[in-house]
């Protein structure tokens, strides 16, 4: 996807702070207006009514703390009943966001002491240190330059590991079926977008936080519960390791929550759940994927744009924007193809105009 000598932008890390006005919302959002709320709404319409940008199931706009807008749309699947309109109350799904949620939580880990980005990464199937995988670091498997031959592909009919993975043969353990792989490339010299290594990492935090339910008591404790995201649901694959690499269930207003505490430096009423030299790296680019131009930190995109902005991403569009400049979040969710990325940004940059007046 991208060769070591990319020139990457300089960015210098912001944060915004929780205006002294403005209650946490731990409990429950605040709202507010804009002095352009006309301008913002409609923008806020085209997602909703622009068939490039298909199927939108939520869009929440939030600034200096205050809920902007709040709009819902669609139905939501259900395997075992009938579709269900979807609302504030719906539990949506994060897909590739859980990325980031596994970086909050590493981070957690980092300034504890208990793990390194810079030491090498305790797999056991890379134990050998004749093996070439036995060089690979954390930070390679946080930046996803690994270098494994991990093929992340979508389509049905092409070979696919992430398919595999999530669904197939390594479904089962799936930190496992990732850490098999040989290497494509030298590690750290070169990006290749991969759900497989984020599960490897995320069983390396099960290493140190237990498996199964220890993991999901930590994973609430450290972050869930501090930030009142009391809908948040994890998943986890037969072995006990969070599938970070795609599913967290929420309501989008808890999945804003998780957008407020990296937009606040990783604080939260007071509390610093993982520090402000962490809650930083989100914003540093490493890499650029060749295909959109966009750049790749820790677990979180970023387009290298004047206002700060980074954001979580997942398959089909679901976004939690950060935007540092403008004390802004803008989070969506629904069913947009890759091939109508491009639309995606284009509208969430309408909608940053708006909130730049």
């Amino acid at each position: 996807m991208e060769n070591a000598s990319t020139e990457l932008p300089l960015v210098r890390p912001s944060f915004a702070p929780q205006p002294s006005d403005v209650p946490w919302p731990t409990q429950q959002w605040p709202r507010g207006t804009s002095l352009h709320q006309e301008e913002l709404e409609r923008v806020v319409d085209e997602m909703f009514s622009d068939e490039d940008l298909a199927e939108t199931n939520a869009v929440v706009v939030i600034q200096g703390g205050n809920v902007l807008v709040e709009r819902y749309g669609g139905e939501q699947a259900h395997f075992d009943r009938a579709s269900e309109p979807i609302t504030s109350e719906s539990q949506l799904l994060s897909w590739s966001m859980a990325k980031s949620v596994l970086h909050a939580i590493v981070g957690t880990l980092v300034d504890e002491g208990r793990l390194n980005p810079d030491q090498l990464a305790p797999v056991p199937e890379w134990r050998d240190p004749a093996d070439p995988r036995h060089q690979i670091q954390v930070r390679d498997l946080l930046a996803m330059r690994d270098g494994l031959a991990f093929i992340e592909e979508y389509e049905i009919g092409q070979t696919s590991h992430v398919i595999e993975m999530l669904f197939g043969e390594g479904k089962e353990d799936m930190a496992a079926f990732t850490a098999a792989l040989p290497l494509a490339h030298e590690p750290g010299t070169f990006f290749n977008y991969s759900s497989g290594t984020t599960n490897v990492l995320s069983r390396i935090v099960a290493d140190l936080v237990g498996y199964a339910s220890d993991y999901d008591a930590y994973l609430h404790e450290r972050l869930f519960a501090p930030l009142g995201m009391t809908s948040a649901v994890a998943s986890f694959d037969a072995s006990g390791v969070f599938i970070a690499s795609s599913f967290v269930h929420a309501k989008a207003l808890d999945f804003a929550k998780f957008g407020l505490l990296y937009l606040r430096g990783g604080e939260w009423d007071g509390e610093q759940i993982v520090s402000r030299a962490w809650a930083a790296t989100a914003q540093i680019p490493l890499s650029v994927e060749a295909s959109s131009g966009h750049f790749y930190s820790w677990k979180w995109w970023l387009d290298g744009d004047p206002y700060g902005t980074y954001w979580a991403n997942g398959y089909e569009g679901q976004m939690i924007n950060v935007v540092p400049a403008l004390d802004a979040l803008i989070l969506r969710f629904g069913h947009t193809p890759d091939e109508r990325s491009a639309q995606r940004i284009a509208w969430r940059n309408r909608v940053l105009a708006v909130l730049a007046k």
